[in-house]
C-alpha cells in the first residue's frame, strides 16, 4: 500500500445509555467539527440500525462515522483528531475498519466520494450499498426489502453487516463484510435477493444509489477481523 493512496474507514461506536441522548445530538452539532479535519475529503455520521442490512428499527446506543482520508499519513492520524477524541470520550467502545475502495460506481449525495484502486480482491471484502428512496416508493420498499436483509443474516461468509443511513427510510445504507467475494456474489445472486434487486430497476425505488467494494487494508501493523460492539 503507497503512502499516497486514499484510505476509507469507517467506526462503530457504542454509548452506554446515560450518553445516548448526546450522541444523537452529535448528528448535527459534530459536522463542523468533522468539517475541520485535516486530510478528509469526504464524511458521514450516520445512525445504525438495529436489524440486519435495511432496517427502519434504531440502534440508538451505536452510530457510524465514514471517513475518506486523502492518504495514509493523514489516517494514521485519525485517533488523534478532534473528530475521533469528541466521540470516543464519550462511547463505551468503539471500533475501525480500514478499507480501500477497488470498485464502485453511483453518487452519495451527488458525488462519487470514492476513488478506485485498479485491484482485485484475493481474500476478504467489504461492500457498501447505499439508496435514497424516492418518496413514492416508500410503502413498497418497506414490504419488499426487510426479507431479504434478514436473509443476510444466514448468509454464508457473512462476517459482520450493519445497517446505517442519514435518515431513518428515505436514506439508507449496508456495512458488509464478507470471507471472499465469492462469498458476497453468492448471496447477491441468489433468487430472493436478485429479485428484489429486479424490482428496484424496474419500478425505480431510488432516487440515487451507490454501491461500492473494498478491499481491508493494514494500519500501523493492525487488521481487524470482528467489531467489538
Amino acid at each position: 500500500m503507497s503512502s499516497k493512496e486514499e484510505i476509507v474507514s469507517i467506526t462503530f461506536f457504542e454509548y452506554p445509555r446515560r450518553n445516548r441522548w448526546w450522541a444523537f445530538n452529535q448528528m448535527q452539532l459534530a459536522i463542523a467539527p468533522l468539517k475541520k479535519t485535516k486530510g478528509v475529503k469526504f464524511f458521514k455520521l450516520m445512525g445504525t440500525g438495529g436489524g440486519f442490512g435495511f432496517s427502519l428499527k434504531p440502534d440508538l446506543k451505536t452510530y457510524a462515522l465514514l471517513m475518506v482520508w486523502n492518504n495514509l499519513a493523514f489516517a494514521e492520524n485519525f485517533t488523534d483528531s478532534e473528530a475521533y477524541l469528541r466521540f470516543n470520550q464519550q462511547c463505551k467502545s468503539n471500533f475501525t475498519y480500514w478499507m480501500q475502495c477497488i470498485q464502485s460506481h453511483g453518487t452519495w449525495h451527488g458525488r462519487q466520494p470514492f476513488t478506485v484502486k485498479e485491484q482485485k480482491a484475493t481474500g476478504p471484502i467489504m461492500v457498501i450499498t447505499r439508496a435514497r428512496l424516492r418518496w413514492n416508493k416508500i410503502l413498497r420498499f418497506l414490504t419488499q426489502v426487510p426479507a431479504s436483509s434478514r436473509a443476510a443474516a444466514k448468509a454464508d461468509g457473512l462476517i459482520y453487516t450493519k445497517g446505517i443511513g442519514e435518515w431513518p427510510a428515505i436514506e439508507q445504507a449496508t456495512f458488509s463484510y464478507w470471507k471472499s467475494q465469492q462469498h458476497m456474489e453468492t448471496f447477491a445472486y441468489q433468487s430472493g435477493h436478485r429479485e428484489i434487486v429486479r424490482k428496484v430497476k424496474q419500478e425505480r425505488w431510488y432516487k440515487e444509489e451507490l454501491f461500492a467494494r473494498f478491499i481491508p487494508v493494514s494500519l500501523a501493523g493492525h487488521v481487524a477481523d470482528n467489531p467489538t460492539t
